[in-house]
């Protein structure tokens, strides 16, 4: 293995300034959202630039002979915006005591709540180059003279290796469908208890008495008046949840263009008429859903858009995991357990560190004491 050089880890503010062959060689199979093509589409379509408050600061590691070893998908903040990790009150408290919070450094893939490698390695690399990763990003974080560095949504491996380092550990959860090698959805259903099984049948029955038609379409099947239909969902949902919408129009364009066989986007048609939709991405072990909107009220339907036809998907195509995104407790009795979530963070000014510490001490308490609490709550047959 290719072990590291701490003087070659370069930073860029365009992922275009990397060929996306050495970035991708350094993602998972399972890791759509950390490729290229999906950075870039979000940089691209001006979703994260300086001007949106995620200027990038992209990490490149590379040997001696220039061969990309490790890279990280990293971005200057002046906000705490899609990031779904919330420090807010730690922003509040810093900037009321006197400190300048923004802007922050965040290891993160932009608007995507989902567990993944940030410290991404080269199958040539050697493990260390993560550890390099790492010790690079605190040193640009004190080169820029800023409060803190955050790394969101990370593997569980990072996350203790960055506590290593002297990150603080921070724990949180979401929930998750694992496919137990189930044969069909039936056979999904029967590992449920019969009061739960039920319901889900009654709820399936619902939509499809309602007339409402399910499309699934994938790469080319998907056309820009699709993405249309598509984005006035995300905008009213965008609209409702969070005020505003992150994502702009020509993104999901540039997503179908690039990253199009990954794509799995679920539509309901009513007389003729796109009415809801659901967007997915694929990994090869994972089906990921990402957005959701409907124009209309339909009982039951986003339980069968988002929830059913994922886990329909996910066991005719022998994958092992759907995840669903962040929160919403209401996912546990449609097959979706809560899963532990994990983020690192540092804090440049020692006293500060020391109350985030305590808060997070704190948190974590909450936090296994909720998981135990919603995991009394499964569906599934004691």
């Amino acid at each position: 293995m290719a072990s590291s050089n701490l003087h070659k880890i370069d930073v860029i503010e365009k992922i275009s300034d990397i060929h996306a062959d050495d970035w991708n060689n350094c993602v998972g199979a399972d890791e759509p959202f950390a490729r290229h093509e999906f950075l870039s589409a979000l940089e691209d379509s001006q979703c994260t630039i300086a001007k949106s408050g995620w200027m990038a600061q992209h990490l490149v590691l590379r040997d001696d002979l220039g061969q990309v070893l490790a890279c990280s998908p990293c971005y200057l903040k002046g906000h705490s915006y899609g990031e779904y990790v919330f420090d807010w009150s730690w922003a509040d408290a810093y900037e009321r005591a006197g400190g300048r919070y923004y802007p922050k450094l965040q290891c993160a893939i932009p608007f995507t709540p989902v567990t993944g490698h940030r410290l991404l390695l080269a199958p040539q690399a050697h493990p260390d180059c993560q550890k390099d990763l790492l010790i690079g990003l605190i040193k640009r974080a004190q080169d820029l003279q800023i409060s803190s560095l955050h790394i969101t949504f990370a593997t569980e491996q990072e996350w203790h290796l960055a506590q290593d380092l002297g990150f603080m550990g921070r724990i949180g959860h979401q929930y998750h469908w694992t496919n137990d090698n189930y044969g069909s959805f039936d056979d999904f259903l029967e590992a449920l208890s019969s009061r739960k099984r039920k319901t889900i049948r009654k709820e399936r029955a619902k939509v499809q008495e309602s007339g409402i038609e399910i499309l699934t379409l994938s790469g080319q099947e998907i056309t820009e008046t699709h993405w249309d239909a598509f984005y006035n969902f995300y905008l009213d949902t965008s609209g409702r949840k969070w005020g505003h919408a992150y994502l702009n129009r020509e993104f999901f364009s540039l997503l179908g263009q690039r990253l199009g066989d990954q794509i799995i986007l679920v539509l309901a048609q009513y007389g003729g008429k796109i009415v809801a939709g659901a967007l997915n991405l694929k990994g090869n072990q994972t089906l990921y859903g990402r957005y959701w909107g409907c124009l209309t009220d339909f009982k039951f339907l986003h339980f069968e858009a988002c929830y059913y036809q994922a886990i329909d998907f996910a066991i005719k195509n022998n994958l092992k995991r759907v995840e669903a995104g962040a929160q919403g407790q209401h996912k546990i009795q449609r097959g979706y357990l809560p899963v532990r979530t994990y983020s690192a963070h540092w804090i440049a000014d020692p006293n500060f560190a020391n109350a985030v510490k305590d808060f997070l001490d704190h948190d974590q308490r909450v936090n296994e004491l909720e998981m135990a609490e919603l995991s009394s709550l499964s569906p599934y047959k004691k």
